[in-house]
């Protein structure tokens, strides 16, 4: 089993769908955790009780990602309250999906805003205390849709498509400090986000994965768990699709 004793990871978008497996996982693998969250508090504690039950150190951060200064308060705290950081998750996400014609410019700047300008502030923030880690890592939760584009989501595809240009120029500015800089892009995963799509559209979509099923938020935490640990040093600035062979 991998192993992260010893070492403080920070997950945005925590409370909920694949940043609390995520969260979970990690803290069962030894690490201690920051969680944040936007909105849910009663669901962000939940996952800090979760946590602790595996004798790690974790605490709630409530956080508007695409805030920069807030963003940069919540980093100093976390920092202050762990002392340092060796691990940043940035998962947290929102849709506000419509056809091109029809997007308002709110829908559109709001995704870029949390998806993609969420990711920069809180990697630059703690990338100065990632790079005092003896193996930092970033990892960033991009989508099949930043890589093959989605109708009636300009938006969306727009911020995680940004994100893997973000991830690989990380990647390559930090390299000189052994900090190593990973996207994940999920396919269709159980999750909130895609409970609420009508169940045709479900059974169509299922239809199209050649695994016959959606993804579950634990099979992308597995592989964000590999990204952390040591097992993955070699490996930065890639771009790993997660998505039962939709996109292959």
């Amino acid at each position: 089993m991998i192993m992260l004793k010893g070492k403080t990871a920070v997950i945005t978008g925590a409370s909920r769908g694949i940043g609390r497996a995520v969260a979970l996982m990690m803290a069962e693998s030894g690490a201690d955790i920051s969680v944040i969250f936007s909105g849910n508090e009663a669901a962000a504690n939940e996952v800090i009780e979760s946590a602790e039950k595996f004798g790690v150190k974790a605490k709630a951060y409530q956080c508007d990602v695409a805030d920069f200064s807030q963003s940069k308060i919540v980093c100093e705290n976390i920092f202050k309250e762990f002392g340092k950081v060796d691990i940043l998750i940035n998962n947290a996400g929102i849709t506000k999906d419509g056809l091109l014609l029809a997007m308002s410019e709110t829908d559109f700047d709001s995704v870029i805003d949390v998806n993609l300008k969420g990711a920069f502030n809180f990697a630059r923030h703690l990338s100065r205390y990632i790079m005092k880690s003896p193996a930092g890592r970033i990892i960033n939760i991009s989508s099949v849709s930043g890589i093959a584009g989605n109708v009636g989501q300009a938006n969306y595809s727009a911020s995680k498509a940004g994100l893997i240009g973000l991830t690989k120029t990380i990647a390559k500015e930090l390299a000189s400090r052994n900090v190593t800089c990973n996207a994940i892009a999920p396919g269709f995963i159980e999750t909130d986000m895609t409970a609420a799509l009508p169940e045709a559209v479900l059974e169509k979509v299922q239809t199209a994965i050649p695994l016959k099923r959606m993804g579950k938020a634990e099979e992308i935490a597995s592989l964000a768990l590999f990204l952390a640990s040591d097992a993955a040093a070699y490996i930065t600035g890639e771009v790993i699709k997660v998505d039962g062979g939709m996109y292959a």
